[in-house]
């Protein structure tokens, strides 16, 4: 083969002339969820005309559930806006009055009853009593000086000692315990309590990272997580209307449902011909053009293709339609990529992408919904939350499949009641919500109730009318809710995560500038140059890019990470042919 020594001004102008002769890039985005929507959306409000979703499920929406049971909508994704300030999922839910109906109660700053700050969070013991109010409050004010110091390791470069195994988990655990221990004041069983009361704690804390167990989540990158100021919201009529504004503008035969793709090939350019397996060929009315070996054949505009080079990407589908692009921008969970990298992309990803979605964690964090006739709990009381006082010298937050329940950590009351009716929210993750995912529905809200008995003391609590819940590990478009950062990781692996492919020269030394871009400011700075790598010929750069939740260093996790991941990777693009457009036809 030719070696290339062409400089990157020539390389783009080539690219350009090309362009200009057949048209618009073709750009397929695999995912229908916030960043896929997004990164569409974005792409074509810039001009690009040639723009595909394939979503693999029935609905777009990703992991946003909005589920409407009567009068009320329950959510069984992503619940809430998580701070208001250059948030753009609040902006966009204000500007079109979806935050009209929610009341200042729901705007909580709470870190776990979020439904509202009104009346207590009631703490129940396996033995049917309440916990003094006292005790809890001396607890929590505990427990949060050693929360905010988890978070001094990264924002101050603070040493982690060998003894805390870097984990958020095992250092707040010693750390609470032995002032608890060394407290001269409080008689033995008070300590006893606050001693059990450090494993619901971390029960939730483990949910709410969405790991298996708080342990696993790394001590030394916790802090990078960067959170909005302001009040979290809901969305009384759905968080699904969020995703229904991205999509509005986004025609109709752009994003295609029931559309799982099997692989996708990339630097086809380079390595041509991959065989007749993944030869293009038209389907339907989606604008997919084929030629021999996979080239370009005949254009919308009517211009030969026969001579252009073949297109860099083709996307595999599992109905064996496959489709030419010349970017894809993936946007599938890291949950996914966990399980299916070595079968999702041909050629392999690199050793240092591979290395990030195995050093990245991510878990499953599920939602049990109880409906009931008439409430049972007192109106003051906002939360029920669950302390066995067995764990008391307990280090694991990890159980046995047969009790699987005892990882539930406890139960929101949704307010108000006006709009949800008598309602409790449960939340339980990591393997064990994996079992319970298992189960039926009668025998999940058996177990709830039987707990909602022995924890309150009321033998008479009936079981629920009605139960919902999520399940978000075993679905298998998503396996998992949400990603951390594992131990062993750090936000170095998320921007290797993010990064486009095929890998350039200034990006294996730069990569991933624009993960850091801030909310409104899609154009704010040039993507990283492009250059040629020797001996490949011209090899078209970003044919695969990345988005999502987990592929954003500030903001992973929630949902306005995701929105503005997919809007990152689609200004990389409309940053690469800004002169083409400029230009016009």
């Amino acid at each position: 083969m030719q070696s290339c020594e062409s400089s990157v001004d020539s390389a783009d102008d080539s690219l350009s002339r090309g362009l200009r002769r057949r048209g618009q890039p073709r750009v397929v985005v695999i995912g229908a969820g916030l960043a896929g929507l997004a990164a569409a959306k974005a792409l074509l409000e810039q001009g690009f005309t040639d723009v595909t979703v394939l979503e693999a499920s029935s609905h777009i929406g990703g992991r946003v559930q909005s589920v409407k049971l009567g009068r009320a909508t329950f959510e069984l994704g992503a619940t809430w806006i998580h701070g208001s300030h250059g948030n753009p999922i609040y902006h966009l839910a204000e500007a079109n009055g979806l935050l009209e109906e929610t009341t200042d109660g729901e705007r909580s700053v709470g870190r776990i009853s979020l439904y509202s700050k009104n009346g207590v969070v009631c703490y129940l013991t396996n033995h049917g009593h309440r916990i003094p109010k006292d005790v809890v409050e001396e607890f929590s004010d505990l427990y949060d000086e050693v929360y905010n110091l988890t978070q001094e390791f990264f924002r101050h470069g603070k040493p982690v000692n060998a003894e805390s195994e870097n984990s958020v988990g095992v250092f707040t655990r010693e750390e609470v315990r032995n002032r608890i221990r060394d407290d001269p004041d409080d008689p033995e069983a008070t300590k006893r309590l606050k001693l059990a009361m450090i494993q619901q704690y971390l029960k939730v804390e483990s949910c709410e990272s969405s790991s298996h167990s708080i342990d696993e989540v790394s001590l030394s990158a916790f802090g990078e997580w960067t959170e909005i100021p302001g009040a979290h919201h809901i969305i009384p009529s759905g968080f699904m209307r969020v995703v229904e504004l991205l999509a509005e503008g986004i025609p109709a035969n752009v994003i295609q449902l029931g559309k799982p793709v099997r692989c996708i090939h990339w630097d086809q350019a380079s390595a041509h011909p991959r065989g007749p397996e993944i030869e293009p060929r038209r389907k339907g009315d989606h604008n997919h053009y084929s030629g021999e070996g996979g080239q370009r054949g005949e254009g919308p505009q009517g211009e030969g293709w026969g001579d252009e080079e073949p297109w860099p990407v083709a996307v595999e589908c599992e109905d064996c339609e496959v489709i030419p692009a010349d970017h894809v921008i993936v946007t599938v969970s890291l949950g996914v990529l966990k399980r299916q990298y070595t079968s999702l992309f041909q050629p392999s990803l690199p050793t240092e992408k591979v290395a990030a979605i195995h050093r990245l964690g991510i878990g499953t964090t599920d939602k049990i919904f109880l409906e009931f006739e008439e409430p049972f709990w007192g109106p003051e009381c906002n939360s029920l939350q669950f302390v066995w006082e067995d764990e008391a010298e307990s280090r694991t937050l990890t159980y046995p499949p047969e009790l699987w329940y005892r990882k539930i950590c406890g139960f929101d009351v949704l307010y108000p009641p006006e709009r949800y009716g008598h309602v409790l929210s449960g939340w339980i993750c990591g393997e064990e919500a994996l079992v319970m995912e298992k189960c039926d529905d009668e025998a999940v809200a058996e177990i709830c109730t039987e707990m909602l008995r022995q924890f309150t003391g009321n033998p008479n609590i009936p079981k629920p009318r009605r139960i919902l819940r999520s399940a978000w590990g075993s679905n298998p478009y998503f396996r998992g809710s949400y990603s951390y950062t594992q131990v062993g990781s750090s936000g170095a692996d998320v921007e290797k995560l993010a990064k486009p492919l095929p890998y350039t020269e200034s990006s294996k030394t730069a990569h991933g500038n624009s993960t850091k871009q801030q909310p409104g400011h899609l154009l704010s700075s040039k993507c990283p140059e492009q250059s040629l790598e020797p001996s490949r010929g011209s090899i078209k750069p970003m044919q695969v890019l990345f988005s999502g939740e987990a592929t954003h260093r500030k903001y992973y996790s929630t949902t306005h990470g995701a929105l503005l991941s997919g809007q990152r990777e689609a200004a990389r693009l409309i940053e690469m042919y800004r002169d083409l457009f400029q230009q016009g036809p």
